[in-house]
C-alpha cells in the first residue's frame, strides 16, 4: 500500500481534518510562496503578490513547510475502499512538501540558478496579460504591484548567487535580452486597451524600472557573476533517488532505471533502423534521418502545420474510439514566449482548473531565433520535421497535454487539480505519440497522404522517441558524474539521433532539470499498466475506456493510478 495504514487508528473525522490541513498548505503555504503560480490556476487573490527569494522568505518557506508536513503526518488515515482518494491525496501532499524542502534545502536553485529570478519577473507579468480573466484597468493594477517588487527580488538574485554552475548562468544571459524586449515591447502592448490615464502613468514608470533593473542585471551577471561561475550543477545520486520519490513515487535503483532506460534506447534504435531501410534500402540509417530531417516547413509556415494537423488527429480518434474529447474548442497555436525560448520546442498552455473567465489554451511553439544563420536554421528546423510535427501535434494537443487539460474537471479532488506527477502528464503525452500510429493513425487516408510519408511519420515517432530515450539517460549520468555536458550533447547527437542544435538545448536543460527521464518513464509505466488492465479484462477491454479511466483520475503518480484501476500496488515496472 502507499504508507503503513493500520498501525494505528485513524484519527476521528480524519478526512475532515485533512481537507482544512490541505486547505490551509495550499493558501499559506504552496501559493503564498509561488503567487505566479496561484494566478495560473485562477485564484486571482494572488494576482498583486510576487515571488520573494530573499534568504529570511526561503528560511520562513523551509519552516512553513515543515510546519506542514508535521501536521500532515499526524493525521492518521482510514483505510476503506471509501478511504482511497483522500487517503492517496494525503501522500501526495505529503510528497509535494518533502520535494519542496529538498529543493530548497539541496538543491538549492535560489542560490544556483540565475535564469530563476529574471523568469519569474517575465512569468509574473505574461500570466496577468495571456488570459483576458478581467478587465485591462484591473489586471494593469495587478501587474504595477507586482513589477513594483521586481527591482527586489533582482536584488536578491545579487546576495543569493555566489558560486553558481557557469551554464545556469550562460543559460541566463542568453534569455535577457528576450525578456528585457518583452517587457519593453509585449507587456507595454498587451494593456495599450487600458482606459485609466493615472494608472497607465504609474505603469510607464514601474515597466521602465523593471527593464532598466534587468538591464543592470543582465550587465552583472556579464561583468561580475559569469567569471566567477564555478559551482556544481549536478545534484548527486542519493538527491536524485529521493527528488524520483517524492516527485514520482518511484523507488528503483539508479542502475536499474539505467538498464530500463538503456533497452528502451536500443530497441527505439533497432526499429528506427528497420524503419529507415524499409524507406531507404541501402542507405546508411543517420542519412535517411538527414532526409527526414530536410522534409520540414518553412519557418513562417511552422505555426499553420501544426494547426494542419488538429482536423485529422480529432477525427481519428473519435472515428477510432481512442478517448473521449469533452470539448469541440481547439487550442490556439503561436509562438513561445520569450522567457521560455532558450529550453523548449514547443509546449501547452492551459488554464487553470480554477479559471472561470478565460479558459483558452495555447500551443506554443518556439521558432528560429532571428540571429541564426541560414545554416543555423536549417539545422533547428529538422527539428520539425513532417514526422516530429506530428508527434509534437498528438503530444501537446490530441489526445495529449491538451486533452488531459480537457478532462481536469473531473479529477476526484481539488489536490488532484493542484498538484501533478510528471511520469503522468508528460509519461502521458509521450505514450500517446506511439499509440495513436499503433493504432493506425499516420497510414495513407488518416493523416498521411501517401506510404512514404507514413513511413516517414514512423521515423519521426522514433525520433522523439529517442529523445527522451537520451534524456533519461543523460539526467541520471550528468547528474551522477559520469558525463560532462560536452558528453552529454554527443550523447544526444549520437545516440539520441538529434541535430547540434537540439542537443545543445536538450543538454541545457538537463542541467536543470535532473529527472526528465519522466516521458520515457511515465510512458513505460503506462504501457505496463495497460497490458495488466487487459489481462485483467480480457476480451472486455477497450482501449477508449482504459484512456478515460486513466485521465479521470488527475495526474497522481502511476503507482496511485495502478491502485485505482488494478485494486492492488503491484510494481508499475
Amino acid at each position: 500500500m502507499l504508507s503503513a495504514i493500520g498501525v494505528h487508528a485513524a484519527t476521528a473525522s480524519w478526512k475532515d481534518q485533512f481537507a482544512r490541513v490541505s486547505d490551509d498548505y495550499f493558501d499559506h503555504v504552496y501559493f503564498h510562496y509561488a503567487p505566479s503560480n496561484g494566478t495560473m490556476v485562477g485564484l486571482h487573490q494572488y494576482d498583486s503578490h510576487l515571488e520573494d527569494f530573499s534568504r529570511k522568505n526561503i528560511d520562513a518557506q523551509i519552516a512553513a513547510l515543515k510546519t506542514y508536513e508535521r501536521r500532515i503526518e499526524s493525521i492518521v488515515p482510514g483505510d476503506s475502499p471509501a478511504d482511497f482518494v483522500p487517503r492517496c491525496d494525503r501522500e501526495i501532499v505529503l510528497s509535494s512538501i518533502r520535494s519542496q524542502i529538498l529543493t530548497l534545502e539541496t538543491i538549492r536553485p535560489w542560490a544556483k540558478n540565475a535564469d530563476a529570478y529574471s523568469s519569474t519577473c517575465a512569468n509574473a507579468a505574461f500570466v496577468l496579460m495571456e488570459r483576458k480573466f478581467a478587465p485591462p484597468d484591473d489586471r494593469l493594477r495587478s501587474l504595477v504591484a507586482r513589477e513594483k517588487q521586481m527591482p527586489a527580488l533582482l536584488s536578491a538574485a545579487r546576495a543569493n548567487l555566489q558560486n553558481p554552475p557557469r551554464i545556469f548562468t550562460e543559460i541566463a544571459i542568453e534569455q535577457l535580452p528576450d525578456i528585457i524586449g518583452f517587457f519593453q515591447h509585449d507587456v507595454p502592448q498587451a494593456f495599450a486597451d487600458a482606459d485609466d490615464a493615472t494608472l497607465k502613468a504609474e505603469f510607464a514608470a514601474t515597466n521602465a524600472a523593471v527593464v532598466a533593473a534587468l538591464n543592470d542585471y543582465l550587465g552583472w551577471l556579464k561583468t561580475d557573476l559569469l567569471p566567477r561561475s564555478n559551482g556544481d550543477y549536478r545534484i548527486g545520486a542519493d538527491t536524485f533517488r529521493k527528488k524520483l520519490q517524492y516527485d514520482e513515487m518511484v523507488d528503483l535503483p539508479l542502475d536499474k532505471l539505467l538498464e530500463i532506460g538503456w533497452a528502451d534506447l536500443r530497441k527505439n534504435q533497432d526499429h528506427f533502423k528497420q524503419g529507415a531501410a524499409e524507406l531507404e534500402p541501402g542507405k546508411d540509417p543517420r542519412a535517411v534521418l538527414e532526409e527526414l530531417g530536410e522534409d520540414h516547413p518553412v519557418p513562417d509556415q511552422l505555426l499553420d502545420a501544426f494547426r494542419a494537423t488538429f482536423n485529422s488527429l480529432v477525427s481519428f480518434i473519435r472515428e477510432h474510439h481512442i478517448v473521449t474529447i469533452p470539448s469541440d474548442v481547439r487550442p490556439i497555436v503561436e509562438e513561445t514566449p520569450p522567457f521560455m525560448r532558450a529550453t523548449t520546442f514547443a509546449s501547452m498552455d492551459t488554464a487553470g482548473p480554477f479559471e472561470t473567465r478565460a479558459t483558452e489554451s495555447y500551443f506554443n511553439v518556439t521558432l528560429p531565433d532571428p540571429t541564426m544563420t541560414p545554416a543555423e536554421v536549417d539545422g533547428y528546423m529538422h527539428g520539425f520535421n513532417v514526422g516530429t510535427v506530428i508527434s509534437t501535434a498528438v503530444h501537446e494537443a490530441y489526445p495529449g497535454h491538451y486533452v488531459q487539460f480537457l478532462w481536469l474537471p473531473k479529477a476526484p479532488s481539488k489536490v488532484r487539480k493542484l498538484l501533478s506527477a510528471n511520469t503522468d502528464v508528460e509519461g502521458w503525452a509521450h505514450y500517446c505519440e506511439q499509440m495513436m500510429l499503433d493504432e493506425g493513425y499516420g497510414q495513407p487516408g488518416a493523416g498521411a497522404k501517401d506510404e512514404r510519408e507514413a513511413k516517414l511519420m514512423r521515423l519521426g515517432q522514433l525520433q522523439d522517441a529517442l529523445l527522451r530515450n537520451a534524456r533519461f539517460i543523460v539526467g541520471i549520468e550528468m547528474h551522477t558524474g559520469k558525463m560532462s555536458i560536452e558528453q552529454a550533447e554527443d550523447f544526444f547527437e549520437k545516440e539520441g539521433y538529434q541535430s547540434k542544435e537540439a542537443a545543445e538545448v536538450e543538454t541545457k536543460r538537463g542541467a536543470g532539470d535532473p529527472t526528465y527521464l519522466y516521458y520515457t518513464l511515465g510512458k513505460l509505466e503506462i504501457m505496463k499498466l495497460r497490458e495488466d488492465v487487459k489481462k485483467k479484462e480480457g476480451a472486455s477491454f477497450s482501449i477508449e475506456k482504459f484512456h478515460d479511466d486513466f485521465l479521470r483520475q488527475g495526474f497522481p503518480p502511476i503507482k496511485i493510478v495502478r491502485e485505482a484501476m488494478l485494486g492492488d500496488d503491484s510494481p508499475a515496472l
